[in-house]
């Protein structure tokens, strides 16, 4: 019996024993596979004297939502295409966090894939997967086959990527254009090449429908078209892609599938779950195989159009020098020096993944598909599309504003555009030609308005304020499928959202604010009193659900009752808690406090005035989680995420612009790193990226107005190109990398005694200086 009982406890213990043994072989193949580094693989090809800086590596790695979500895309600035790997998991062949297609912790490549966002928390893409292979079996679509792969044997700079594929020893190189993606694959030699092409293909549980090709043998092409459903495009009647793939060598032999069904020689293929399986003769030395595919949003015509226009007689090297030479150009708009390696690969890489979104949706002969689902053509602008705008008008479109001037404007008639052929109401996140819905608010306000704010007026700013307006005001119009504010109704009869008509009814209220808040300049600018006068006074909406009992901004019902109790330190991300979190949205009721930088004055009043302000402002800023990445981001300052991450600035105000040199110092080297975690979240198509950029030059943007921040530049020199001829010259004298306090500041040696800037004071260039110290200055503590 005791001999039985013995067995009995031996099974029960590894019965309870084997998850725990699961998680540590998991947690050793992992931190086998991100301890690699990439850099070893000989590659025939350079990066430009400043993309040598940047690292596409860093932030594709991480945990949970705290990975950055970025790729080693080998694209060109604002490309519809970034052709990058897609990778599946460690022990299982599942795509766990590869939500931009690739992850760093991953160790098996399923294909190289057309599509995909940068940054963002969704699946969205993975279009049309390439899969280089000696296997001639062809097989369904049931099977996903994949390849093992070491970072040792990975490389990547910007417009280029490579990597040694395992066992097969198949070098695949990828470069781009800005519709179509250039592969080379070179096979061992006298091995017989294959190329699997799942032509309906997608991350995660994105779907294709309709999905048609045609085998071309002939011409060595493919051609066909799919309408798929991602994360984002599956939110309204799905993206069409067509698509024009030309093979630099005939084909030898081929298959299609269908399902399950695999037909030999079969030229073509109709279903929701098709592809080709493509053989060609066998490799000879030196001589690689290429693909070329294009794709377009309008028609298989056009992406033949686009195929011809981008790559037409240039070798694959002549492409990516184009791609190197494009990426050049944007890093000579701000061109740094000084600083430590650490702080220049930084810099770059978050200055190439400002550039990577939104995306050029606009042909060769320059027609698009709005969001009226017709083709237009774009004239006198380009069309743009997948603007994550919720994030990134708080620090990438201000960006813009000063060194891609020219895009931002094509970008702005876009959001006209998608007004017009959507109902008449700006989106909030626009993803290929839909509305998406995602997030909440009305972004689009406080882009624009900046926009218009900084000079960029050559668009139809009457139609823009019009939309604007009219869903501040009376709501979204019947045509209009998604966006707008809900519970607006409510916050104009209580001048506050109330918690018993709606979720996000704090959150809602700070952004509705900001929204007004801006709505007011531009009116004020535009020569609209009373407009101005109406959306100043609602600016303040937030102060009323201040809760002066337990001085936070609190669930207030339509009663005007404040909500029973809260619970500050609740995190919508982990707690899930609707009790305490429902009210806010991605943060606590203590995130949520700082929440208002377009009224600084009006904010710090309502705490207590400065000395309390400051006082607790510091100690949240202080309770932040110090390692970067951290699974758990806290109920304190968190810099992963984006309704917050001003609040170091808002010391100026209080008075105490050494804290805000000392603060923003400290996140610039606490929350950022040149390796594969690099940020503290999600980049969302390049926020948390241009951030640091603008942070390093001392300048940062209070969004949806004119105004700058002030704080301490990171770098001794840096040239910042606004516009041709037009140069801002950030010079910081003493070290600024190791001394972060201001001494004195001047514009254009006229000194300031204050810790903002309007951009009119910078629009025609100039020179900021900064004398920078060990210790605060006197006038500032």
């Amino acid at each position: 019996m005791k001999k039985w009982l013995k067995y009995v406890a031996l099974v029960l213990a590894l019965l309870l024993a084997s998850p725990v043994l699961f998680l540590l072989s998991l947690y050793g193949v992992y931190s086998h596979v991100v301890s690699k580094k990439p850099g070893a693989l000989p590659v025939p090809v350079f990066a430009g004297p400043l993309g040598a800086s940047v690292d596409p590596f860093i932030g594709t790695g991480g945990v949970y939502y705290m990975c950055a979500n970025n790729n080693p895309a080998a694209c060109v600035p604002f490309g519809l295409v970034r052709l990058a790997p897609d990778t599946a998991s460690l022990l299982l062949n599942a795509e766990a966090l590869n939500y931009s297609g690739y992850y760093y912790g991953d160790n098996k490549i399923i294909g190289f894939s057309h599509t995909r966002v940068v940054g963002a928390g969704v699946r969205e893409g993975g279009n049309f997967r390439i899969f280089p292979t000696l296997d001639a079996t062809a097989t369904g679509a049931g099977e996903k086959p994949f390849v093992r792969f070491s970072h040792a044997e990975e490389a990547a700079f910007p417009g280029y990527y490579a990597v040694k594929l395992g066992k097969t020893d198949i070098l695949a190189e990828l470069t781009a254009t800005a519709h179509t993606g250039i592969h080379r694959y070179t096979f061992p030699e006298g091995s017989v090449p294959f190329l699997r092409f799942d032509v309906t293909s997608a991350l995660g549980n994105g779907r294709c429908e309709d999905g048609v090709f045609q085998l071309l043998p002939e011409s060595r092409e493919m051609e066909g078209s799919v309408r798929y459903f991602g994360s984002f495009s599956g939110r309204y009647d799905g993206l069409d892609l067509f698509f024009v793939a030309r093979f630099s060598h005939p084909f030898k032999q081929y298959s299609t599938w269908v399902g399950e069904t695999v037909r030999q020689g079969g030229n073509g293929a109709a279903g929701n779950a098709i592809g080709a399986h493509i053989g060609f003769d066998p490799a000879v030395s030196g001589e690689p195989l290429e693909l070329r595919l294009a794709v377009s949003p309008v028609s298989i015509a056009n992406a033949r159009l686009n195929l011809d226009t981008e790559t037409g007689g240039k070798s694959f090297e002549a492409l990516f020098a184009n791609a190197r030479d494009a990426w050049e150009r944007r890093f000579q708009t701000i061109q740094v020096t000084g600083g430590t390696d650490r702080q220049r690969r930084i810099f770059y890489t978050a200055l190439y993944r400002a550039f990577q979104m939104p995306s050029l949706f606009t042909d060769a002969n320059r027609e698009y598909r709005g969001f009226d689902k017709q083709v237009h053509t774009a004239d006198g602008f380009k069309y743009y599309t997948d603007f994550s705008l919720w994030d990134t008008f708080r620090t990438v479109h201000p960006l813009f504003n000063l060194v891609a001037r020219s895009e931002q404007r094509d970008m702005m008639v876009s959001l006209v555009e998608m007004s017009k052929a959507g109902g008449g109401c700006l989106p909030r996140w626009p993803s290929g030609c839909g509305y998406t819905n995602s997030m909440f608010g009305t972004p689009a306000d406080m882009t624009i308005t900046e926009a218009w704010l900084k000079g960029i007026q050559d668009f139809d700013i009457e139609t823009a304020y019009a939309a604007m307006r009219r869903t501040a005001q009376e709501g979204v119009p019947a045509g209009c499928r998604f966006g707008g504010r809900d519970g607006l109704a409510e916050y104009l009869r209580l001048n506050y959202c109330p918690s018993d008509k709606m979720k996000k009814s704090v959150a809602s209220t700070f952004e509705y604010a900001w929204a007004d808040h801006s709505l007011s300049l531009l009116a004020a600018a535009l020569g609209k009193t009373e407009d101005a006068r109406v959306f100043a006074h609602r600016a303040t909406s937030y102060r009323n659900l201040w809760n002066p009992d337990n001085r936070f901004f609190h669930p207030r019902n339509s009663a005007g009752v404040f909500a029973d109790e809260i619970d500050p330190y609740k995190l919508t991300y982990t707690d899930f808690d609707g009790k305490y979190t429902s009210a806010y949205c991605e943060g606590s009721a203590m995130q949520w406090r700082w929440a208002a930088p377009f009224d600084p004055e009006g904010l710090i009043a309502t705490i207590g005035g400065d000395g309390v302000f400051v006082s607790e402002l510091e100690a949240y800023l202080e309770k932040n989680r110090k390692r970067l990445g951290n699974w758990h981001p806290g109920a304190y300052y968190w810099h992963g995420n984006e309704p917050y991450f001003h609040a170091a600035f808002l010391f100026n105000d209080a008075g105490r612009p050494d804290l805000t040199q000392k603060w923003v110092r400290r996140l610039q080297e606490s929350k950022y790193n040149d390796d594969y975690v690099g940020l503290d979240g999600n980049d969302d198509c390049g926020t948390l990226s241009a951030w640091y950029v603008l942070s390093a030059l001392g300048l940062y943007p209070v969004a949806g107005t004119s105004r700058y921040w002030i704080s301490s530049p990171l770098f001794e020199r840096a040239v910042v190109r606004m516009d041709a001829g037009i140069t801002l010259t950030v010079i910081a004298e003493n070290n600024p990398s190791e001394n972060p306090y201001i001494q004195r500041l001047l514009l254009n040696d006229v000194p300031l005694d204050r810790f903002w800037l309007d951009h009119g004071e910078i629009a025609q260039g100039g020179i900021l200086r900064f004398e920078m110290g060990p210790t605060p200055a006197k006038t500032t503590q």
